[in-house]
């Protein structure tokens, strides 16, 4: 007698951001499914495994799939993120839910995600051509504060997808800007995302340039002084909240211990050369920070928040001000210096494909301005 393994049903649970989708694909149709195609397979491939180690490989080369295919259609004229976002939370929930041909234990359905999460966000194809002599890194943020507004976009995700891969030429030399799709997700910084991104690459010094960008106020800010404590009270996509406060900021952990590292570092991007783009919004140096001891107020130097304790960052006290201060003090701990910094977009509204565009082009010109210096 022939004995047929069953097909695994166990599932794992959906998170907060996965069961957001009923609403958006009710919302935004069009969006969510941009990339049907990509899920679509996915599904067909699961039912059809029958290892563990294929179906991984399967769903590695799925998630670069997408991410590529979100590259190339903003690209093309699609100025939009959202499709990325959405459609990876598809994967996600297919990861998680979805017969599989072999039986598969919850702790192997979490391999699966993790491995869509890095590479539909670009961490497996950040590729720098031989003939690059000038490499620059740049991180975008998913969408946020979606159950404010289910269909909001991140221009520092637009800007992401938009410039992946683009060279140009600057001082006869030809510079090349790869990028990478960065969580709203305290919990992801907690482990180390930043530092796994980007410990390799300041160990190899392979890259002679680092921006950070998200989305932030009425203009672009150049965040001059990154602040160690969170302070926010807003909740990040899992709507978690950190407990922190103004009131009662708190450090953040790496891999299970607190983040330790002065209260305040320092940017080193060329701002004179950056704030000399003009564009449709000002360029602001943001010196602006927060102290327990002394409030809100523009700080002049390092040197003047030697011994404050961190309330608020230039970036404010939430992840955009915290992907800074991560990047600069590990750049400090490998001892390298490069021109490393974050950029605080002008804040929109949902969706908009002319702004983000304005938005990007902008960028593309501070990037280059900087790039000239170097």
């Amino acid at each position: 007698m022939t004995i047929t393994m069953p097909i695994s049903a166990n599932s794992l649970t959906k998170d907060v951001e996965e069961l957001r989708l009923p609403l958006a694909s009710k919302t935004m149709p069009q969006v969510v499914n941009r990339y049907q195609n990509v899920n679509d397979g996915l599904n067909q491939q699961l039912s059809n495994a029958t290892d563990e180690l294929s179906m991984t490989e399967t769903i590695a080369s799925q998630g670069q799939r997408l991410w590529q295919q979100a590259v190339k259609d903003v690209q093309a004229g699609n100025i939009d993120d959202r499709p990325l976002y959405w459609s990876r939370l598809l994967m996600r929930e297919s990861a998680k839910t979805h017969d599989v041909g072999y039986p598969i234990a919850d702790w192997q359905r979490k391999v699966l995600v993790n491995v869509i999460e890095k590479s539909s966000r670009g961490f497996s194809d950040i590729q720098f051509k031989p003939e690059s002599q000038i490499k620059i890194l740049v991180t975008g943020f998913d969408p946020f504060f979606l159950d404010k507004d289910i269909g909001q976009s991140n221009p520092s995700g637009v800007t992401a997808l938009a410039l992946d891969g683009y060279t140009f030429n600057i001082n006869g030399k030809q510079a090349q800007i790869e990028t990478v799709m960065i969580p709203v997700r305290f919990a992801d910084f907690d482990n180390g995302i930043i530092e796994s991104l980007l410990t390799p690459i300041y160990r190899e010094n392979s890259v002679d340039m680092i921006f950070t960008i998200s989305m932030g106020r009425e203009h672009f800010d150049l965040e001059r002084f990154p602040g160690r404590n969170r302070s926010a009270a807003a909740p990040d996509n899992l709507n978690v909240l950190t407990g922190a406060s103004k009131a009662s900021p708190l450090a953040p952990f790496l891999n299970g211990k607190t983040l330790n590292g002065p209260e305040f570092v320092e940017f080193t991007l060329p701002v004179k050369a950056i704030q000399k783009v003009k564009g449709h919004w000002q360029i602001n140096d943001n010196h602006q920070v927060t102290t327990t001891s002394r409030g809100q107020f523009d700080a002049t130097s390092l040197a003047e928040l030697h011994s404050a304790t961190s309330v608020e960052g230039s970036g404010g006290g939430y992840l955009s001000n915290e992907i800074s201060y991560r990047s600069i003090l590990l750049m400090q701990q490998f001892n390298r210096n490069l021109p490393v910094g974050h950029i605080h977009t002008p804040r929109i509204k949902g969706h908009d494909s002319q702004l983000e565009s304005d938005i990007v082009e902008q960028i593309k010109a501070m990037i280059g301005a900087a790039a000239s210096t170097l």
